[in-house]
Formats: C-alpha cells, sequence, structure tokens
C-alpha cells in the first residue's frame, strides 16, 4: 500500500487527481441515469447492446488489471532478468526499494533502442520494473540519474497507479463499445427491423450519448494521467533527495527521442501510458497534443522538479541543451 511506503504524498496533486476522479464518477452516473432510461423504452436488441458492452468493457478493464504486467512485457518484448544477469540495474533497485520500504518489483530489460523505462502491475506483489536497453547501455545516464528514473517508476507502483487508471478507464471503455455496437447495430439495420416505433431512435441515440461520454472521459483520463506523472517526479526526487539528477535524466531521455527513428516511436506509442516519458520526438507540435498527451511537456515537469530543488535548498542550474 501506498501509505506503507516512505514515498512522499503530494497534497495539492492529491486534490487535483481527486476532483478529476470526481468529475469522472459525475459522468459515469449521469451516464448510467442515461441508458436506464434508454432502456426502460428499449427494445430488447438495444438492452442487449447496453448488456453485451458492460460486460465487454468489465472483462477488458479486469484482464489490463490482472494481467498488465504481462501484457506490457510481451508489448515491449521484455524478458525478466536476474541479479545475477544485471547486477548494477539489481543494486540500484534494491537500495530504492530498502529506502522506500516497499516489496521489491520483478526486474526486466526490453531490447529496445528507444531510452526509456516503465512499471506496472496491479499491486506491489505483481509489479514488474523494465528498462530499455536504450536507457541502461546508450542513453549515457549517469548512476544518480538513472536511480531518478527508477525511482519515478517504483513510485507507479507504491501509488497503484494501475489501479487508479483502469478503474478511470472503465466508463471510457463501456463508452467506446457502445460506439461500435450501436454503429454496427445500425449498419445492419437491428433497429429498423424492430416493431417497436421507438426503436428507429434507439441506436442513434446510443451512439451519440456514448460519443460524447468517450470524449469527456478521454479528456478527463488524460488529465488524470498527467497529474499522476508529476506526483510521480515529485515523489521520485523527494526519495532520492535529488531532483537535478531526475532533470537531468529527463533531459537525456527527451532528447534521445530525437535521435529514434519515427517509425520505431510509433511502434511504442501503444505503451506511452506507462513510459516515463512519451514515445514522441522532443519537438514536436505542441498546441493540441498537450490536451491529448499522457504525460505533462517537458517544461513543465522540470518547473515542478526545480521548485523542488529550491525547497530542499538546493542550488540549482539550467539543464544544457533545453533551451
Amino acid at each position: 500500500m501506498a501509505a506503507r511506503t516512505r514515498y512522499a504524498p503530494d497534497r495539492g496533486l492529491t486534490v487535483r487527481m481527486t476532483a478529476t476522479m470526481f468529475l469522472l464518477g459525475l459522468v459515469f452516473v449521469a451516464f448510467v441515469a442515461l441508458i436506464i432510461g434508454i432502456m426502460t423504452a428499449a427494445h430488447a436488441s438495444g438492452a442487449a447492446i447496453i448488456l453485451v458492452a458492460v460486460i465487454f468493457g468489465g472483462g477488458s478493464a479486469f484482464i489490463s488489471l490482472f494481467f498488465s504486467d504481462k501484457i506490457a512485457l510481451a508489448a515491449a518484448g521484455a524478458r525478466v532478468v536476474t541479479p545475477k544477469e544485471a547486477p548494477e540495474l539489481h543494486g540500484i533497485v534494491d537500495r530504492l526499494c530498502a529506502l522506500a520500504d516497499m516489496p521489491k518489483p520483478r526486474v526486466a530489460i526490453a531490447p529496445a533502442r528507444m531510452p526509456n523505462a516503465f512499471a506496472t502491475g496491479r499491486n506491489s506483489e505483481h509489479a514488474v520494473l523494465c528498462v530499455t536497453e536504450g536507457l541502461l547501455y546508450h542513453s549515457q545516464l549517469t548512476q544518480e540519474e538513472l536511480e531518478g528514473i527508477l525511482a519515478h517508476e517504483l513510485s507507479h507502483v507504491a501509488h497503484k497507479d494501475v489501479q487508479v487508471m483502469t478503474y478511470a478507464s472503465l466508463l471510457a471503455i463501456v463508452a467506446g463499445l457502445l460506439v461500435r455496437f450501436a454503429f454496427y447495430s445500425e449498419l445492419f439495420g437491428g433497429a429498423r427491423r424492430s416493431d417497436n416505433g421507438q426503436a428507429a431512435l434507439l441506436i442513434p441515440l446510443i451512439l451519440l450519448a456514448s460519443a460524447v461520454v468517450y470524449a469527456i472521459s478521454f479528456l478527463l483520463i488524460r488529465v488524470l494521467s498527467r497529474y499522476r506523472e508529476l506526483a510521480a517526479d515529485r515523489s521520485g526526487a523527494l526519495l532520492t533527495q535529488n531532483p537535478s539528477a531526475l532533470i537531468s535524466a529527463l533531459t537525456k531521455v527527451s532528447q534521445g527521442m530525437s535521435r529514434i527513428p519515427t517509425e520505431d516511436l510509433r511502434k511504442a506509442e501503444p505503451l506511452n501510458t506507462f513510459y516515463f516519458a512519451p514515445a514522441m520526438k522532443l519537438n514536436g507540435p505542441k498546441n493540441l497534443s498537450a490536451l491529448f498527451s499522457t504525460h505533462p511537456s517537458l517544461e513543465k515537469r522540470i518547473e515542478q522538479l526545480s521548485k523542488i530543488q529550491r525547497e530542499l535548498g538546493q542550488p540549482g542550474a539550467e539543464p544544457r541543451g533545453l533551451r
């Protein structure tokens, strides 16, 4: 549990994350009320569409939560390594887990050129911490910088972020499935074949309501994801008491993305929610992309870490190559 670790909480971010979850809850309640209203006037096929979407959505969330570690490792092509195979990496993880007073997760390495890392798992007992070969061998990180990245990732495990994001995503999953099921039902004329005069409006109504709910919940989930990343940055920096190392690591990893072929970055995009830094070019568009991003901007993350550095009474410096 997060409360049993030494990762420091952030009340400001916690309030904002709670408010975001509350808004998602309101959307969920409104959506359920609307669905109940639709079902009251719906024929059997309309109710079946809703029921199937809920079953598939719940099943998808269940699989995502309980098998997130296996799914992520398979997607990254990663393998779990022993302390004998990666002694330095295991040594850092051992020290951080002892410092945080948390169980040690499995440690894995992915054969990707992209410098990155992620941690996933429904709880500490089923967690895995994965780093890419690009991060370990080709990013020129110091031990302190690598430690900062791993402290960030272990914070996600300590605070059960996979559970939080899975619960938050459930509404979007169900709404998205309803959009698809309603579209195919209308495409094949399911509503028009019914004798119920109101049935012809049922599918378009579900389609519209679900699309709106999906859009709203998608944006709120992205906001929540960015808050979780800021919280992990803060927790990791305070645990190691070295925010400058995390600033430097963020800069190196983000700039390292610019040297990775665009095709490789696109292949890595499905894991963006998990990654320490998103698989994208540093000089990409910053207008609407910030609204849909799973991570805060590099500038915002460095700004927060610089503030923590000042609070700790440590001298700050502009990271080289940022400007």
